[in-house]
């Protein structure tokens, strides 16, 4: 029984890729190619043992099976566009952010990946919804307002779980994915030397040290808070951009209900 099992996996299996390979091929040629880009370099990577880098490429490899998982998961077919675009940006985010340090080289970077990932997971988030909310087998019907809504909470979902892993990273592999900030002002109850609660503010801070030695960042290094703000701001200015025109269509419940009764 085991090996009929595991037999007729396989079979379901080839037949899944055939099919998927049928009805997608561009994202699928594509999706083959930045594979193997992805692990030309991690083997380059690891016979240079460089295996921060190598870790990279082997997070990369596993996040580019994201659209498949949900088309299986969720029983969806997405749109061969919308596939491209995910793929490029998980490239682009890993390869060239982390991987060409295109995060230090070009300022903005970090913030146009968030915000493209903030479009993409309200998209996404969106898409899911309306597939229950057209639904037979679902008696509730949300009103367009409410599917944004769910939409913009799924895209904001997505951003704090990121940001989560890339502390985790940072803490247990002692990486830097959670990118420092130079600041001239800071305020903080620890330095009352009362302990009465009291906010003690600095300004103008021009220089740090770290036992006793000079950083010469020309101020305060942040670790990481400035960075994870800024990312979840702009995950948020983009899903509600994404999803404010949905919502307040009234066209959306109306052909949902309509499909629904069909």
């Amino acid at each position: 029984m085991k090996r009929e099992d595991r037999s007729a996996r396989k079979q379901q299996k080839r037949a899944q890729t055939k099919e998927r390979w049928e009805n997608h091929r561009t994202a699928m040629i594509i999706y083959l190619l930045l594979r193997l880009v992805v692990i030309g370099a991690l083997v380059w990577a690891a016979l240079r043992g460089d295996y921060e880098s190598v870790f990279i490429c082997a997070l990369t490899l596993i996040l580019f099976l994201l659209p498949a998982v949900v088309e299986r998961r969720f029983r969806v077919d997405l749109p061969d566009t919308l596939e491209i675009v995910i793929l490029f940006f998980i490239f682009a985010t890993q390869i060239l952010g982390e991987l060409s340090a295109w995060y230090v080289r070009f300022h903005g970077w970090d913030t146009l990946m968030h915000t493209i990932n903030g479009f993409l997971c309200a998209a996404i988030g969106f898409s899911l919804v309306d597939l229950l909310n057209r639904s037979e087998r679902v008696g509730m019907r949300l009103s367009p307002f409410y599917l944004a809504l769910v939409a913009f909470c799924f895209s904001m979902t997505v951003g704090v779980l990121w940001e989560f892993f890339e502390f985790a990273i940072d803490q247990f592999f002692l990486y830097d994915m959670q990118k420092d900030t130079i600041i001239h002002t800071i305020s903080s109850t620890m330095l009352d030397p009362t302990k009465s609660n009291h906010t003690v503010v600095i300004r103008g801070i021009t220089e740090a040290a770290v036992n006793g030695e000079a950083l010469g960042l020309g101020g305060y290094l942040d670790i990481g808070l400035y960075d994870t703000m800024k990312d979840l701001f702009s995950t948020s200015r983009a899903g509600a951009a994404a999803d404010l025109p949905a919502g307040s269509s009234p066209s959306c419940s109306i052909g949902s209900r309509q499909k629904a009764r069909m």
